[in-house]
């Protein structure tokens, strides 16, 4: 069963957003998502600076079984990035809401947070 916490909200293409910072908010893949790409072997992060919409394709990750998207599940402003888990994707496999986060976004408009899935829906999403 995966790890899926209570405060985060998540996008339908499996991304995770911490919303208590809107100032910069970290973002990643959730558990569910690295247990289905298994051991992942590069990361491809997005550029700090960079403006981007809700849905937009931010970067890849990379395992030896398959490659994905990753994609902002806001519109914002790309405010850091985690060179650790750019250097060590594996960071995600082994603590993906912890040292796993793949970059952090400056919100634009903090009611998209309504259109993401709490907890429970994308436990749903996910059958479990």
């Amino acid at each position: 069963m995966s790890n899926v916490p209570d405060h985060l909200k998540y996008a339908e293409s499996h991304e995770w957003i911490d919303p208590s910072n809107a100032d910069a908010a970290p973002v990643g893949i959730s558990d569910f998502a690295q247990a289905q790409l298994t051991d992942l072997t590069y990361l491809e992060l997005p550029e700090v600076g960079k403006t981007v919409s809700k849905g937009d394709e931010v970067g890849v990750v990379e395992s030896v079984k398959d490659a994905s998207e990753i994609y902002a599940p806001v519109s914002g402003e790309i405010v850091e990035v985690n060179e650790a888990a750019g250097e060590d994707p594996e960071l995600v496999n082994n603590d993906p809401f912890g040292a796993g986060w793949i970059f952090k976004i400056k919100v634009s408009d903090a009611g998209e947070f309504e259109g993401l899935l709490d907890a429970a829906a994308y436990r749903g999403q996910i059958g479990e």
